[in-house]
């Protein structure tokens, strides 16, 4: 048995605890801690309520390693999930190595000064983990996370060689706000108004933000119009799979959505530096963010589903294949299981799963880790038990 520490508790934090209080055959203990001790109270009453188990709160600041270090020694986990801003992904994987506990994340870092999202921050505490004997997990939500562990499945079992990969991501649901985002707003923005970005015959292609557009259909959705986005996985997968030659990643977003989002950005309300206001310095973004409904308090109304997945072409004995690895997940019925929309809820479950695979030693290692170096079986078998599960179809060459 293990005992797991969760900080963060917003939409996916919450996910997290429910899912990891359900699963009683592996934790036995969970803490769920976060900046605002009230909000891991609510989530830790409705954890009772709906499934009879008790989970315990902390107040702590991520920002502060001394504060965390302190909350890792004193509670003795055997992993911390790391579910708050990708902001404070340094400072908990430095109180991980100060209190020698494994580590688990859903996002990549970003410094808060700038619009950039990367790998080498993390992956540059490859050697800090490995002499330390700990582990570290880096991205283990849906995208990045399952989609990772798609494109392993799929260099494992279907391809022989994975030559070119998409990675598609729709939400085709309504939660009936003119404008909100399924995640922290914050993030959610400044990952949409960046440039797009796209891996292909070993170098980095750059396009203008949502410049670029194709149709695809969506199991369980049907058509929609798909805008290329840089994501972070697409810079470990660049590195991990054999053969590829290119690997671009897509996402839905309604006209409505897109044109709230020109008109914030054309009057300066995606912007991440301070202006000042009455006499006071605020960040634009940050405003927006506190205007915007919390995304955890979208799930009641959602309806529709979620259609994510990778589309992977290559060679498999000799003869060209294209197979598409796929999971649909229905909003409404994930807030009746953990009153959370399926945004939440295909971050969090991959969350869990990744952490059962640590603790109980499915997978292991010394050092930090991308999921598709990793073997892709365990996990999948996990993570389609615990509400997500996933399919593949072979699709006919283009």
């Amino acid at each position: 048995m293990a005992k797991a520490l969760i900080i963060g508790a917003g939409g996916v934090g919450g996910v997290v605890a429910h899912k990891t209080a359900l699963a009683h055959d592996v934790f036995d203990e969970v803490v769920l801690a976060s900046r605002t001790k009230s909000r891991c109270d609510a989530i830790a009453a409705q954890v009772k309520e709906l499934h009879g188990r008790t989970i315990r709160t902390a107040q702590v600041d991520a920002d502060d390693v001394a504060q965390t270090v302190k909350l890792l020694e004193a509670e003795r986990p055997d992993i911390l999930i790391n579910v708050a801003l990708p902001y404070q992904d340094l400072t908990l994987m430095d109180a991980c190595l100060q209190a020698g506990v494994d580590y688990l994340d859903t996002a990549n870092y970003e410094p808060p000064d700038v619009a950039k999202f990367e790998y080498s921050w993390q992956w540059a505490y490859q050697e800090r983990f490995q002499k330390a004997g700990r582990m570290a997990l880096l991205g283990s939500g849906f995208d990045p996370g399952v989609t990772n562990v798609f494109c392993a499945y799929a260099q494992k079992h279907l391809l022989d060689t994975v030559e070119y990969v998409d990675i598609v991501d729709c939400n085709g649901g309504s939660h009936g706000k003119a404008f909100a985002t399924n995640f922290n707003p914050e993030i959610n923005i400044r990952e949409i108004t960046a440039r797009g970005r796209y891996w292909e015959q070993g170098e980095w292609k750059e396009t203008d933000p949502l410049s670029v557009s194709a149709m695809f259909d969506y199991p369980g959705v049907g058509e929609r119009k798909s805008f290329l986005l840089y994501h972070e996985e697409l810079e470990s997968l660049a590195k991990n799979l054999r053969g590829l030659k290119r690997i671009r990643f897509w996402m839905t977003f309604g006209e409505a959505y897109l044109q709230h989002l020109r008109v914030l950005e054309n009057v300066g309300m995606t912007r991440i530096d301070e202006v000042e206001f009455d006499g006071k310095k605020i960040v634009p973004i940050k405003f927006l963010r506190a205007l915007l409904p919390d995304p955890a308090s979208l799930a009641a109304g959602y309806t529709g589903k979620t259609s994510i997945g990778c589309l992977c072409e290559g060679v498999k004995d000799g003869k060209r294949k294209r197979f598409f690895i796929y999971n649909i997940c229905d909003h409404a019925e994930t807030y009746k299981e953990v009153r959370a929309q399926a945004i939440s809820y295909t971050t969090g479950v991959p969350a869990v799963t990744g952490a059962i695979m640590m603790v109980t030693g499915k997978w292991k290692g010394h050092g930090v880790f991308n999921m598709e170096q990793l073997d892709p079986d365990p996990f999948l078998e996990d993570v389609g038990k615990r509400g997500l599960p996933w399919h593949v179809e072979e699709r006919p060459l283009p």
